[in-house]
């Protein structure tokens, strides 16, 4: 099941004739800077929110790209495309192809890639997970800590939904972007899901 998941996994051959592209995505909670090339996504870098934005899941929401796209590879667009939903039409994320990611963390066979593999396959939108349940669902029950390294490690956050886990007292725990951007992205989904229900 998780290898429908697992995009394609290159040669070092293909990764040596990487050419790295950059777009810059204006969106609800700041600018999203992504990276990939023809292969796949090697990252998305999230700004750091000093203040939560008004307006969590309103229709009014904009995504759009701002820097960047006259050279757009193909992940890229589907990542601005799956980015683009994820805020403004968080239902169409479902039907939208997920980015071949091409960044290392995610080509080698580590635990870390375990964790993240899972995360993005069992763990769904609007949905919550302790790093002890992640641990387990990855298939070592023991490693809660090691699940909160892969987390901080994650190249991938939001398509990579690691804002969705918390710790197992029900605190948010940290992130990369910020307390106040895992606050928005989960009430975010959270009002999403609520409006779906209806």
């Amino acid at each position: 099941m998780a290898s429908r998941l697992v995009p394609n996994v290159n040669s070092k051959q293909e990764e040596s004739q990487c050419k790295e592209k950059h777009a810059v995505l204006l969106s609800p909670v700041g600018k999203l800077e992504i990276s990939g090339c023809e292969m796949g996504l090697h990252e998305i870098k999230l700004p750091k929110m000093s203040m939560l934005p008004s307006g969590s899941g309103e229709s009014s929401a904009t995504c759009e790209v701002c820097e960047g796209a006259e050279e757009m590879t193909e992940p890229l667009k589907q990542c601005t495309a799956w980015l683009r939903a994820y805020f403004c039409e968080p239902a169409r994320t479902t039907s939208l192809p997920v980015p071949a990611f091409h960044h290392p963390l995610l080509r080698r066979d580590s635990f870390t890639r375990q964790v993240l593999w899972t995360l993005l396959r069992d763990v769904k939108f609007g949905e919550a997970v302790s790093y002890k349940q992640l641990a387990d669902l990855a298939g070592n029950s023991r490693a809660a800590r090691a699940v909160g390294g892969a987390m901080r490690s994650n190249p991938i956050p939001i398509i990579i939904p690691c804002h969705r886990v918390i710790c197992s007292s029900g605190q948010m725990g940290n992130y990369g972007g910020g307390n106040l951007m895992k606050e928005w992205l989960l009430s975010h989904e959270k009002l999403q899901k609520e409006k779906l229900a209806y």
